[in-house]
């Protein structure tokens, strides 16, 4: 091969470098772009504060159900419990919320415990099953409820009325057996439905 063709050679192999410089450019700028939008979406959110309205969330049970918080408005309290198997913190609260649950369950009282077990409900169902709780368990596999509603750890509760606004927050492990505590939902419970003013 001689120089002219080397010359020739290079620059054809400059032009197509040129050429595909700005694509690929363009390429990883979308690329950012993306990431960086998913990134904002996954933004976390303030903790909610009392009378702020509920940030509603929709995920399946241990049966497969899809449970809403919003289908609870105007008729129930609910309360909203973040936690996971793992958690030390967890394990010392979910047997008062237990007994809460078997105090209050009925018409106007609900349970939403939201597992943000990655694992879901491998984890969950046995884990439930072992220590015979009958509260109702929500699978958040991602996470998102901590982002929706700014929590920083597990466990973390939310008392929502049955007007869908916050009444509460605790954060940390709760005893849900304090006479104070159950006195505060026993009176949002007496609250009349909004639907039906009972």
């Amino acid at each position: 091969m001689n120089k002219n063709s080397e010359q020739k050679t290079g620059v054809k192999r400059l032009l197509k470098i040129l050429f595909w410089l700005p694509v690929v450019i363009l390429i990883v700028a979308v690329v950012i772009g993306a990431l960086s939008g998913v990134e904002k979406g996954r933004k976390r959110n303030l903790r909610p504060t009392i009378g702020e309205q509920a940030r509603d969330f929709a995920f399946v049970d241990l049966e497969g159900n899809e449970i809403s918080l919003s289908g609870f408005y105007g008729e129930k309290v609910v309360f909203v419990n973040i936690w996971a198997t793992w958690c030390p913190s967890c394990r010392e609260e979910l047997p008062t919320l237990q007994r809460l649950y078997e105090k209050f369950r009925g018409d106007d009282f609900e349970v939403l415990a939201v597992s943000i077990d990655a694992a879901g409900g491998k984890a969950v169902a046995p884990y439930m099953k072992k220590h015979r709780y009958t509260f109702p368990a929500l699978l958040d596999t991602a996470g998102s409820v901590q982002l929706l509603y700014g929590t920083t750890g597990v466990p973390e509760s939310f008392i929502i009325d049955k007007k869908g606004k916050v009444a509460f927050v605790e954060i940390g492990p709760g005893d849900w057996t304090d006479p104070k505590r159950q006195a505060l939902i026993r009176g949002l419970m007496e609250e009349p439905d909004m639907e039906t003013g009972r």
